[in-house]
């Protein structure tokens, strides 16, 4: 039997892709009753689920952790067995199960009232355990799972990590979550370098292939191999004078009065691009050395004394895009 994989493929996102846009047609104010829920918790919003539902709550936490909104996961069963102390007074739990009868979580919910801490509930009826507990339900109801036996959890759990989705973005705008924010939360990501690497934490500071202007041709190749940066930089009495690429040299080399015993400074380009804000963003950093084309720059005070170099490849190292 030969199998089509790739209309099956396309079949399983057609099925979950409706139930996504069924779900965006019905959905009502208990999102915005979640959403109020969560606004006013003092404490964490505690995410709790078994299973897929789990797996699920698992990513719901840690995208609300990464939005703003102090969360974290805890499984049912462990909360049975001495956890449930990690759920304080001020916080809200949001429960996940799609048939709302999940028995360990159904088992932590009288004692999650008990306590009147608020529960927000996430299952495919207001009949189930889950939904007569919850104080707002966030329908799952699909008419169709995405697996051909109707029995794997896909739909189901795609709709919900939808839903969770949904509910992190509304945070986010209630709280006026910005890129600078998200980008504090990682800061080793790209978006967290782009805001929070600068010049200074990257640039080259230390034994700089510098040379003065009089310094001979000869003796500055030498300097320029050694500091392999592919340029020395032109110095008089710690001040930038110019520079000399590889690029440079190479033109020189075309000329006929070439010499290396001409001074360094014959070759150099005089007015080199330089930088006088070792604070600058090394995201703004690269992108002026895109638009001049150019392989590095030059670090210096208000008075031009040299402090530093940032070549391309330190950006690129660094992960700067």
């Amino acid at each position: 039997m030969i199998m089509n994989f790739i209309d099956i493929a396309k079949n399983v996102l057609l099925v979950e892709a409706k139930e996504l846009h069924d779900s965006a047609q019905t959905l009502g104010k208990e999102i915005e009753q979640a959403v109020k829920i969560i606004a006013a918790t003092k404490g964490k919003l505690i995410i709790t689920g078994v299973g897929k539902s789990g797996l699920v709550g698992s990513k719901m936490a840690a995208t609300f952790a990464s939005t703003g909104t102090s969360s974290f996961f805890l499984h049912p069963t462990e909360a049975l067995h001495g956890d449930l102390g990690m759920i304080g007074k001020e916080d809200t739990v949001l429960a996940i199960s799609y048939s709302g009868e999940s028995e360990e979580l159904t088992k932590i919910l009288p004692h999650i009232k008990r306590f009147d801490i608020p529960l927000i509930g996430m299952a495919k009826s207001k009949d189930s355990t889950l939904g007569k507990y919850a104080d707002v339900l966030i329908p799952i109801a699909i008419t169709k799972e995405a697996c051909p036996l109707g029995v794997a959890p896909t739909s189901s759990t795609t709709l919900t990590m939808a839903l969770g989705d949904a509910l992190a973005v509304c945070m986010m705008e209630k709280q006026g979550f910005k890129k600078e924010d998200f980008a504090s939360f990682h800061p080793g990501g790209s978006l967290g370098k782009m805001l929070f690497i600068k010049i200074k934490d990257i640039m080259r500071d230390e034994n700089l292939p510098i040379v003065t202007p009089d310094t001979p041709l000869k003796d500055t190749i030498v300097v320029m191999s050694e500091g392999r940066l592919g340029n020395v930089l032109i110095s008089k009495d710690g001040k930038l004078q110019g520079v000399l690429s590889d690029g440079d040299l190479r033109r020189a080399l075309m000329k006929e009065d070439f010499s290396l015993s001409a001074k360094a400074s014959d070759y150099a380009t005089k007015n080199p691009r330089y930088i006088t804000d070792a604070n600058m963003l090394a995201s703004d950093a690269l992108k002026i050395i895109e638009e001049n084309k150019l392989q590095h720059l030059v670090i210096t005070d208000t008075e031009k004394n040299i402090e530093g170099i940032l070549h391309i490849h330190d950006l690129i190292e660094a992960g700067i895009k």
